[in-house]
């Protein structure tokens, strides 16, 4: 049975990554097909905030992470939700996290983002949408939020939007935990998440 889930999961984050590759992208927001608990989060190049581009998954080998994917900047839900979460960044730290959040933003908005919430955590800019397709969150951007998109990634991103997910995952870049709600004003709550990630302290 467990040889049999891992095959499952593999042939799934192979569906993933094809159709993420292919441009195909759900319209809605309760379409999208996150990647599952045991799955592997996939090799993919985002940019720092100095604009130096790394792999996701050195990022998140250094340690087990909480992964964070949010709109943008310009999110009000997204900001409070930054915030909430750097309100508990120590706790998350004396657990053994670290705390990675990810966003279509540009690397200067990133910036902009990261002194209007005081967060101690790094943010990474995927503007291209590569990291959030690959993670089976993106779908089609709505009408009225293209203009906002297209200049909160400089251009770079006029399709796309993730639906806001926090996954928490180990050493080796598995999946433990997830949390992924299509309605963007629901946020998993700093407590709940302190509780998720102590019971899979590693």
């Amino acid at each position: 049975m467990k040889r049999f889930m891992s095959m499952f999961a593999a042939s799934l984050l192979v569906v993933t990554l094809a159709c993420a590759q292919s441009g195909s992208l759900p319209e809605k927001a309760e379409a999208v097909s996150p990647l599952l608990e045991g799955m592997q989060i996939p090799s993919v190049m985002i940019s720092s905030t100095a604009g130096k581009m790394v792999d996701i998954r050195e990022v998140i080998s250094a340690k087990p992470a909480i992964l964070v994917f949010y709109r943008g900047g310009w999110c009000p839900y997204c900001n409070k939700h930054l915030s909430e979460l750097a309100g508990i960044e120590k706790d998350l730290k004396a657990l053994g996290y670290q705390v990675v959040a990810v966003s279509p933003d540009t690397p200067g908005n990133l910036r902009a983002t990261m002194g209007k919430n005081k967060t101690g955590y790094q943010l990474y800019s995927d503007s291209k949408g590569m990291l959030i397709r690959a993670m089976g969150i993106a779908y089609q951007v709505p009408a009225n939020y293209a203009g906002i998109i297209r200049e909160a990634s400089g251009g770079e991103n006029t399709t796309l939007l993730p639906v806001p997910a926090v996954f928490i995952t180990g050493k080796t870049g598995q999946v433990l935990f997830s949390y992924v709600n299509p309605d963007f004003r629901q946020r998993m709550s700093g407590k709940l998440l302190l509780a998720a990630a102590a019971a899979l302290k590693e």
